[in-house]
């Protein structure tokens, strides 16, 4: 046997990214392009998407844009469908896309309470749903990685309740649905990054200031230190690995 038994090697694999055109999701679908798979990059912004696929290219990377909304569950099969015919069937999902929702409970409006809910929980969970099936109907093995947050666990700041609930809600959707999925080889598992530097983060420093000097470390951490951690869930090495999360906050939380 070989020692290690690890790799990172993604060729032949077809990988969806949602939230792509910027922040974790640009970073998640340039890194899985660098291991060698094909890269769907969906998100709202389409030309952002091309802009990351050009760039992916010009690397030697695989990588093709769709303009997807992902409160859009109607149009989710075919999404699949056309990612699938264009580069070959869906073996990892890269469930990302999010939004939060920056206001007290009390403030929040029904319109984004729906919108926080669809995007953040719902959507995925019809995402994952449908790569699943076209997995199971051919009988073929996947990795699905759902982006939470250190959010579902703590919430030590107002203006994070639905944000909260939603990520909460996507930590027991990784724990079931790798349940049911299991026996068809299908791994399940999350990533609960803390605060890390997107365009997201980038929105709430401007708003509220930059916290960074209150936390342990006196940072937040750059996405690329997030490259580990996919790249485990997404590879072989994690063969054994399903239903679970990781968290990824930098001792942030751990006060």
């Amino acid at each position: 046997m070989a020692v290690p038994h690890f790799s990172i090697d993604l060729a032949g694999q077809v990988a969806v990214v949602t939230g792509a055109s910027s922040g974790l999701g640009e970073r998640f679908a340039r890194v899985l392009a660098a291991c060698g798979a094909a890269v769907a990059v969906a998100a709202r912004r389409k030309d952002k998407l091309e802009r990351l696929v050009a760039e992916i290219e010009s690397e030697g990377g695989t990588a093709m844009p769709f303009a997807f909304d992902m409160r859009d569950t109607a149009a989710m099969p075919g999404l699949v469908e056309r990612i699938s015919a264009s580069l070959g069937p869906v073996s990892i999902l890269v469930n990302n896309a999010g939004i939060t929702d920056g206001r007290r409970a009390l403030n929040m409006t029904p319109d984004l309470i729906e919108a926080v809910l669809e995007t953040n929980l719902r959507g995925p969970y019809v995402l994952a749903c449908e790569v699943a099936r076209k997995l199971i109907a051919s009988g073929l093995p996947g990795r699905i990685v759902n982006v939470g947050s250190i959010g579902a666990f703590t919430c030590s700041k107002p203006g994070q309740s639905l944000y909260s609930v939603s990520k909460a809600g996507i930590v027991r959707m990784t724990e079931v649905l790798a349940v049911e999925w299991a026996a068809h080889h299908i791994n399940v598992n999350a990533i609960a990054p803390g605060t890390f530097h997107s365009e997201m983060t980038a929105k709430m420093i401007a708003k509220i200031g930059d916290t960074s000097a209150t936390t342990p470390r006196k940072r937040f951490c750059g996405p690329e230190m997030l490259d580990s951690t996919l790249l485990f869930l997404v590879s072989p090495s994690s063969e054994a690995v399903t239903g679970t999360i990781i968290k990824v906050d930098d001792g942030q939380t751990g006060r």
